[in-house]
């Protein structure tokens, strides 16, 4: 191997020699944010979409999607009746376009099988499905996450993964890319900041496996995947923004849906000191856990009964000043995010 990749290697091993989960002095309690069981269902996604949240409730076809204003109130149906949500095992997981790469701002895009719907803003959903399948096939498994290059370091395209272990690239056109392959249901994915904490892999697209519990990293451009972590039955992840809470604005968070009762925040002043690590959630035990870079994965709080974390993102204020496009990560904020961690973490 090159230098450079016996470098990141060398990090993931000392990652994984850590072996055990050790006790993260951060609590993080999230409390409910919306009233239970919206529109009549189970909560599964969770997405920011600038004026609105939007979220989905387990079940296949109509009235399975809802949309709630910026403070968790006025929930009521969303999508109207066409969109299809068909045959995914009844979770469909939810994100909004950044306006970057082609893509509107705050229109939403939901997994339907092995596809996705894209619905407006507006709740005006397309009669037809998003993702070409063409010369190049269709997508491999059931659409199971859905994320938004802001970064840019995967060409501020639309990111998915699927139950077989397959990851892609998705353009504005609807033309995907095979970028990974995982061999195994995977599901939360998130980018790492620029400026961060993840030395040469900041830029990497992470994703989980909830059923071996292994966090992998993705290298841009080309096809290099390193195991960096293991959370058992690993679900959302997410990084921690390095400008989170810096406003004040109480908006700013983590929220989640929590199956199958309501969604979950946590406030941004919970995840101090832990700004450019990874927030992972355990499905079957409702842990939270911390994966930092150098010390590895800290137990970090957990969910409120019924305690089964789903998916969720955080939102920060750059999101609700700038219509919701998440500002890059850059050198400027590594003082706010890296430093605060040397400063203030505390571990056992």
């Amino acid at each position: 191997m090159n230098r450079k990749n016996h470098s990141v290697h060398l990090v993931v091993m000392a990652l994984l020699a850590l072996g055990m989960i050790s006790q993260c002095f951060a609590a993080i309690t999230p409390t409910p944010f919306i009233a239970n069981n919206p529109i009549g269902g189970a909560p599964v996604g969770w997405a920011f979409a600038g004026n609105k949240f939007v979220g989905t409730v387990l079940g296949d076809g109509v009235n399975r999607m809802y949309s709630t204003d910026l403070t968790g109130g006025n929930v009521q149906p969303f999508g109207g009746t066409v969109n299809l949500l068909n045959g995914h095992g009844f979770e469909h997981y939810v994100s909004s376009s950044v306006g970057l790469g082609g893509f509107p701002i705050g229109d939403i895009y939901v997994a339907s099988d092995n596809n996705v719907q894209h619905i407006s803003n507006a709740g005006v959903a397309d009669p037809g499905l998003f993702i070409n399948a063409g010369s190049t096939g269709s997508i491999q498994g059931l659409v199971r996450g859905i994320t938004f290059d802001s970064v840019g370091t995967f060409g501020n395209k639309m990111i998915i993964d699927t139950d077989l272990g397959y990851v892609y690239t998705v353009d504005s056109t609807g033309n995907f890319t095979q970028i990974a392959y995982t061999g195994e249901d995977t599901e939360g994915l998130d980018i790492a900041p620029l400026g961060g904490t993840w030395a040469s892999m900041n830029g990497w697209l992470f994703v989980a496996s909830e059923g071996t519990g292994n966090i992998r990293a993705i290298k841009p451009n080309v096809f290099t995947m390193v195991t960096v972590a293991n959370v058992p039955s690993a679900e959302q992840l997410d990084f921690v923004p390095l400008n989170l809470g810096v406003s004040g604005n109480p908006l700013e968070g983590l929220y989640s849906g929590n199956y199958s009762f309501n969604v979950v925040k946590a406030g941004a002043n919970q995840f101090a000191g832990l700004q450019g690590d990874i927030i992972v959630t355990g499905e079957l035990s409702g842990n939270i856990y911390d994966v930092n870079f150098l010390n590895g994965v800290s137990l970090a709080g957990a969910f409120p009964i019924p305690n089964q974390p789903e998916d969720g993102l955080f939102v920060t204020a750059d999101m609700l000043a700038n219509d919701h496009v998440p500002e890059p990560g850059s050198i400027a904020l590594l003082g706010i995010g890296s430093l605060a961690v040397l400063a203030r973490r505390r571990r056992a």
